[in-house]
């Protein structure tokens, strides 16, 4: 049997009781390519640690009009040193912008999508639509089908990562019964959206020790035929 540790390592390293984890199951043949289109999950990864990195050219997130001071762009904001953006002034472009379209726009295209340049690193940030307080799974589904335009045979903003809206308390994400949808309903938008980058999961997930995940989506076909009640 092929160990992980060394020494007694694999013995030690069992999960137990009271640990924060998930466990992660196998997907596919590893042995062979898989040329579909698909959205790797980043489990287990740190996305603040991979961005200041350098890991990805491009980063997607939410942004709003009013405070996004407890939101990801902000720490991104604060980590890039090469950055002439902070928080005030992305804020404020978000409001700026938000007030030319109100003048300007003929279309409703909500939401749109912020670009903004900090050197090493850019950011499409989904603009929450005005007047609300939260994202709706259609909003980010059009909101995805724009940057997977923007990111369409532009090798230049690869590799690209994305939040995964859950979590999430400047910018949160509520589904059709008021609650917070499942990671399932929001990789699925996204891949429909034509995205196939990589997404990290919240990390209240951690907290599922009992449940397995993929490394991928879209799920195994297993997964809809035990929905089903077959194995």
């Amino acid at each position: 049997m092929t160990r992980i540790y060394k020494d007694e390592g694999d013995g030690l390293m069992q999960v137990s009781r009271g640990m924060r984890g998930i466990t992660v199951m196998p997907q596919g043949d590893v042995r062979k390519a898989n040329a579909d289109r698909r959205i790797r999950v980043q489990w287990g990864q740190q996305l603040l640690d991979d961005i200041v990195r350098g890991r990805y050219r491009t980063l997607v997130c939410g942004v709003n009009d009013t405070d996004n001071s407890r939101g990801i762009l902000g720490e991104v904001l604060r980590l890039v040193p090469t950055s002439q953006w902070t928080l005030a002034s992305a804020t404020s472009y978000a409001r700026t912008f938000r007030s030319a379209v109100s003048l300007h726009g003929k279309d409703d295209r909500e939401p749109y999508v912020l670009k903004f340049d900090l050197d090493r690193l850019l950011v499409l940030a989904v603009l929450r639509p005005a007047g609300r307080d939260h994202f709706t799974l259609d909003d980010l589904e059009r909101g995805f089908r724009t940057i997977s335009r923007m990111l369409a045979n532009r090798w230049d903003r690869w590799p690209t990562a994305s939040v995964s809206f859950l979590g999430a308390k400047s910018n949160r994400l509520v589904g059709k019964d008021d609650r917070e949808p499942s990671f399932e309903d929001v990789l699925e938008r996204m891949h429909d959206a034509g995205f196939d980058g990589d997404v990290y999961p919240a990390v209240t997930m951690w907290d599922s020790l009992s449940v397995g995940v993929f490394g991928t989506y879209p799920f195994p076909d297993s997964v809809s035929r035990m929905r089903e009640g077959s194995s």
